[in-house]
């Protein structure tokens, strides 16, 4: 009888102990963007990131985020974006090593719309920006699920992906050796009105501080296409 009693005590005392434990849990969100501000504005992902929150709150998903940190000047803006477009690749990769099978998205208004293309497609090589700087491995930007621009001044007319009313190159537009390829390109809306005076060579600075009052549902709804809802 003793033994018995014995038996199912242990028997029970495992059980609870085994229930006790935490269930496994990873550092891996199912969707992850990585957020860059643009020109002058403070470190954090800038006036872009309430279209982060409204994906974020939106999504069925779990989504994490984090911010490029770089300087954001338009002072010596050549040497801020080449470290934004360094520190843009950085994460992009560290992410795709860290958690394999998680979405990755990249927004970026302004020069945060710049570094984040150049991460894919190659930085520099034009009047004003530097040296050439070649982009990512295809293997990791192929990666990415969706790329979202927001008045980018590396903006070439024409494009598939190219949203808005602009007919124009930005400040520096992207060489022909730098363009997205095939495959990101259906994944990539790039948003740039006419007369912004940085992705359209304009002449109104209102144009390019107000795309999220324009466009904001629009990109979120993208985002959400592009990684599953």
């Amino acid at each position: 009888m003793f033994s018995k009693t014995l038996t199912a005590f242990v028997l029970t005392a495992s059980a609870l102990s085994v229930a006790a434990l935490p269930a496994p849990t990873s550092p891996c969100a199912a969707v992850h963007i990585i957020a860059a501000r643009g020109s002058t504005e403070p470190p954090g992902p800038g006036a872009i990131g309430a279209l982060v929150t409204q994906v974020q709150q939106q999504s069925s998903q779990t989504v994490s985020t984090a911010a490029v940190d770089y300087p954001a000047t338009l002072t010596n803006y050549a040497n801020s974006s080449a470290q934004g477009t360094s520190a843009t690749k950085t994460m992009l990769t560290n992410q795709a090593n860290a958690c394999p099978n998680q979405k990755i998205v990249l927004v970026g208004y302004s020069q945060g719309a710049h570094i984040i293309g150049d991460a894919v497609a190659g930085g520099g090589g034009v009047a004003g920006l530097g040296a050439a700087t070649p982009p990512v491995s295809a293997s990791i930007a192929n990666r990415v699920n969706a790329i979202l621009q927001l008045g980018d001044p590396r903006h070439v007319p024409g494009q598939s992906f190219d949203r808005g009313t602009s007919l124009r190159d930005g400040l520096f537009p992207r060489l022909p050796s730098q363009q997205y390829s095939s495959t990101l390109q259906p994944r990539i809306e790039s948003f740039c009105d006419f007369n912004d005076p940085f992705c359209d060579s304009g002449l109104d600075t209102e144009v390019h501080l107000t795309y999220l009052d324009r466009y904001q549902n629009q990109a979120a709804q993208f985002i959400l296409q592009q990684i599953g809802g």
